[in-house]
């Protein structure tokens, strides 16, 4: 199964656009209220307050790009985003019989995705991933694509 919100990368690139000339019309505005019109008085402030809070919880919520594929032997990972240079992209690859357990936390409008992978180091390692910005359905079938691989991976071990 593939799934991928890789279509909606010129919407996250517009939203971080709007986002960063909403704060540059802030700073302007409360430039020209302090220096020159001084209606707001003391809540001047908010204008620039509001947009750096509302470009913290679009960057808070993490890499916008998430995709998954489970086609063939390896499960692939890759969570990236829409500004290359901001965060390191995750990008990882594995057999599927290495997949332990899986876990979605979903924290308000934070949803993150924890997948246990057995290694021969120290026995197993996490691996997290932001999906804050995938739809129910894509976490609907992400997570029913995890838990057949692991009933499958189950089954393996119990013929063993």
């Amino acid at each position: 199964m593939r799934l991928s919100n890789r279509n909606k990368t010129s919407v996250y690139s517009f939203i971080n656009t709007l986002l960063l000339m909403f704060l540059a019309a802030g700073i302007g505005a409360y430039f020209l209220e302090e220096y020159r019109f001084n209606i707001l008085g003391k809540k001047s402030f908010l204008l620039i307050a509001i947009p750096i809070l509302t470009i913290f919880l679009f960057y808070l919520n993490g890499r916008q790009i998430f995709e998954y594929d489970s086609d063939g032997e390896a499960l692939h990972f890759r969570n990236r985003n829409v500004i290359p240079f901001l965060q390191k992209p995750l990008n990882d690859e594995f057999p599927k019989y290495k997949l332990l357990k899986f876990e979605i936390i979903n924290m308000f409008f934070m949803k993150r995705l924890y997948i246990t992978i057995s290694s021969k180091n120290n026995g197993s390692t996490l691996l997290k991933y932001e999906i804050s910005y995938l739809t129910k359905k894509e976490i609907t079938d992400l997570r029913f694509s995890l838990h057949k691989v692991i009933k499958i991976n189950k089954e393996k071990r119990a013929n063993i």
